[in-house]
């Protein structure tokens, strides 16, 4: 298997170069160059299978020639050492919870397989791992990363604009974690650690490795847990149309656990189709609607770890779909919601059904229930990227009560902290990694 750019202006590589690399000499992005879809017998025996066996199965048909099946095993295996229940919340509806990892986020999936994949893949040369941060990025990277060996990373988060938790897991570490606050948007972020991967010079002097989801070591282990809605069959949708597979809604800012998503559904996940449900940055929901692709500057939410308004992971969907529009809308439906629908619906679904939705998950809910409306004999799945608790400005006023800290999350807070300051400057980026 080769992957290649998305720009299609560079070479295929082998996937230790794409892992390494993060992006391509044409700025594009690593996807593979086909999807081969997983054997019948396979896909039936994944059905029951546990997120273990699902990783090794679905990690080692992707990096098919890469790594063996006993090597892929044995890191799924350390990384994935948390539960990824399915709770059902009505009659048609359930959450996949992906929030019990360390720091309590989706992005625990991503971060630990792919902190476990560089360590296999490098032969003991010192990484720099670099990368930007709305939100649950930053803190799901600090510690999959932190006291790895032959590592350091810096990670780089809008000052100011990242929950007072999230803040906490990313600038009490220490150790080899630098927490990096910019005075500026996540956008600029993005654009600082963009602008060192194109820096031949710094490259020379650094081995740098992106390691939010522009890099395939945390893309892929994202496509894992969507195998886990498969274990909803006819008898759990009941009088609703299973032959399909369920909706699946998908919080979206930077895209990559769509695109994941996406890449299970090539490999034989049933899936009727995916809700891109977004917060007031809908360039998504927008090119969905009209056709017309506009990236702009990002505005600040309550779901902040979505405040992207312009998504690097984008590219690869529409790399994938051949950038045909109406291919895309036949799995892909927009959805987009303004904050105090979001903060009501938080309310609102805890009185009613008992369940506690944190911002990010609410935009999943409401975008589910909005296709769902449409689409009444079909069942559904949203995807619940973070513990309600990380965001308790938002929920407790919402439900009217205190929402306890978990343990980790108390003690992140306790801890003290330390993020260096920079401006949206390059060059004072370079000295800090340099220094």
């Amino acid at each position: 298997m080769k992957w290649v750019s998305t720009r299609r202006a560079s070479p295929p590589v082998p996937f230790i170069d794409a892992l390494f690399a993060g992006t391509a000499p044409d700025g594009g992005l690593y996807f593979p160059e086909r999807f081969e879809p997983l054997p019948a017998p396979t896909l039936e025996h994944l059905r029951s299978a546990d997120l273990v066996t699902i990783g090794t199965v679905v990690g080692t048909h992707l990096l098919a020639g890469d790594i063996s099946e006993r090597n892929m095993g044995a890191l799924v295996r350390d990384a994935l050492d948390f539960p990824i229940p399915l709770v059902q919340v009505t009659a048609q509806v359930w959450a996949l919870e992906l929030f019990h990892g360390p720091t309590l986020a989706f992005k625990d999936v991503g971060a630990r397989t792919q902190a476990r994949l560089l360590h296999h893949f490098t032969d003991g040369t010192p990484l720099t791992i670099l990368v930007a941060t709305s939100g649950d990025t930053g803190s799901a990277v600090a510690q999959a990363f932190y006291r790895v060996p032959d590592s350091r990373v810096f990670v780089l988060y809008p000052a100011g604009q990242v929950s007072d938790v999230q803040e906490a897991q990313m600038a009490s570490l220490g150790g080899n974690i630098t927490a990096v606050a910019v005075a500026g948007t996540f956008d600029d972020c993005q654009r600082l650690v963009k602008e060192a991967f194109a820096d031949d010079e710094l490259r020379k002097r650094v081995w740098l490795t992106p390691a939010n989801s522009i890099n395939l070591g945390r893309l892929l282990p994202q496509a894992f847990y969507y195998f886990l809605v498969a274990r909803l069959g006819p008898a759990e949708a009941g009088r609703h149309d299973a032959t399909t597979g369920p909706i699946i809604s998908v919080p979206s800012g930077n895209f990559g656990n769509l695109t994941a998503g996406l890449i299970a559904k090539r490999i034989g996940l049933r899936v009727r189709r995916f809700v891109a449900a977004t917060n007031v940055n809908d360039v998504v929901p927008e090119y969905l609607r009209s056709g017309i692709y506009e990236p702009r500057p990002s505005v600040r939410t309550v779901a902040n770890a979505m405040d992207v308004g312009a998504p690097s992971n984008f590219e690869r969907m529409r790399a994938m779909y051949d950038d045909d529009l109406d291919r895309m809308r036949e799995d892909v439906v927009g959805a987009a919601f303004e904050d105090t629908r979001v903060v009501s619906e938080i309310g609102r679904v805890y009185k009613e059904f008992g369940y506690l939705l944190d911002p990010h998950g609410a935009i999943a809910w409401l975008g589910l229930q909005q296709v769902l409306a449409t689409e009444p004999n079909a069942f559904g799945v949203f995807l619940a990227t973070a513990h309600p608790a990380k965001f308790r400005e938002v929920v407790e006023p919402a439900i009217g009560r205190e929402v306890p800290l978990p343990p980790t999350l108390a003690e992140a807070l306790a801890r003290p902290r330390h993020a260096e300051r920079l401006p949206v400057s390059y060059p004072a980026l370079v000295d800090l990694i340099l220094k």
